[in-house]
């Protein structure tokens, strides 16, 4: 069975598009199962964390914290 170049090519071009869309949309699922399972931290779990350690935080801490986190979270 003798392939032409150009047959070749076109199922080389085609089978990297159904590569990339498939790992797309996978991904995609992967991700947005890891964000369901285990969420970003938010102002109410900071609060929870504070009054497990005994302390009843301010506004200003929590502020201070989500601030911090943000700012550390491209590292």
């Amino acid at each position: 069975m003798n392939i032409e170049i150009w047959q070749f090519v076109l199922y080389l071009v085609l089978a990297l598009v159904a590569g990339l869309v498939i790992g797309f949309f996978g991904t995609r699922a992967l991700i947005k199962k890891q964000m369901e399972k285990n969420p970003p931290v938010n102002e109410k779990m900071i609060r929870a964390m504070f009054m497990q350690m005994g302390r009843k935080p301010s506004e200003a801490q929590i502020r201070a914290v989500m601030n911090s986190m943000k700012q550390n979270q491209g590292k």
